[in-house]
């Protein structure tokens, strides 16, 4: 059942127009194939099929198209001279050899997964790998490798500016606040000075003006800041009780603990 699924799936994958597409019909052929692997008794050909190839690697696939963009436009320069020789030979070379795997399943002499492994599947993967294919199993690791290194290559851009120094930036805004006003240091924090921490409370200056910059622009352009009216009420309110009626005596701050001399309601 799950074989013509993986078949259309890599066919499929080979012929979608989006990148983002052929990932995910990759992830189709193998967990199809992590599946297949154990319904043949081999479970941990399962574990590591989900776990490296469909968990690990399909999603450093994902990334590194992130990384070049999904929209990115594929290049028709051959920057690799006879790269499609090359390509064709390793086809007809990976076609021999399938031809000869599934010649050998079907006019083999098969002994069974019992007497193939009689220690298990994870000794018998292990005597395979590090014993009678471990030079295959090295050129692959190598393979691997390369493969991320490409990745890399592919994802990285050459700069085409000069990247700013710190003091380059400096300049920058201190010709800004020179030209149109741009106050050259950082923007006051929601909160600061007022009411409560709410990120849709602008800031207090030290003389009591209304921060609008200290409002992230998403809010001021949801229209969800607080406004700005009643929170002028609220500072006016604040400088009427700090500054008193006329006439109040303010108490001398004590210079230690003995409140000696003061009234009671100075004392709490």
């Amino acid at each position: 059942m799950l074989a013509p699924i993986m078949v259309l799936a890599a066919i499929a994958m080979i012929l979608v127009r989006k990148a983002v597409h052929s990932a995910l019909l990759l992830a189709t052929v193998m967990i199809c194939l992590a599946i297949q692997y154990a319904a043949q008794d081999a479970p941990f050909l399962f574990a590591v099929q989900i776990i490296v190839y469909t968990g690990a690697i399909l999603m450093l696939f994902l990334f590194v198209l992130m990384l070049v963009g999904v929209d990115a436009s594929d290049s028709l320069v051959e920057t690799i001279r006879g790269q499609r020789l090359l390509a064709g030979v390793a086809f007809l070379g990976i076609g021999i050899l399938l031809v000869f795997a599934v010649g050998n399943v079907k006019y083999g002499d098969p002994v069974g997964l019992g007497q193939a492994q009689p220690d298990g599947n994870v000794k018998g993967l292990a005597q395979l790998l590090f014993g009678k294919y471990v030079f295959a199993f090295e050129v692959t690791s190598a393979l691997l490798i390369t493969a991320a290194m490409g990745a890399m290559m592919l994802a990285h851009r050459e700069r085409l500016t000069k990247k700013l120094t710190q003091r380059d930036h400096a300049e920058e805004r201190i010709r800004k606040y020179a030209e149109a006003g741009v106050h050259p240091g950082p923007l006051p924090t929601p909160g600061v000075l007022a009411r409560h921490n709410a990120v849709d409370t602008p800031a207090l200056l030290p003389d009591g003006s209304i921060a609008t910059t200290s409002v992230s622009r998403v809010l001021q352009a949801r229209g969800t800041v607080f406004p700005e009216t009643e929170e002028r009420e609220d500072v006016d309110l604040v400088r009427e009780i700090a500054d008193g009626d006329v006439g109040d005596e303010v108490p001398p701050e004590p210079t230690g603990t003995d409140l000696t001399g003061f009234r009671e309601g100075d004392k709490s």
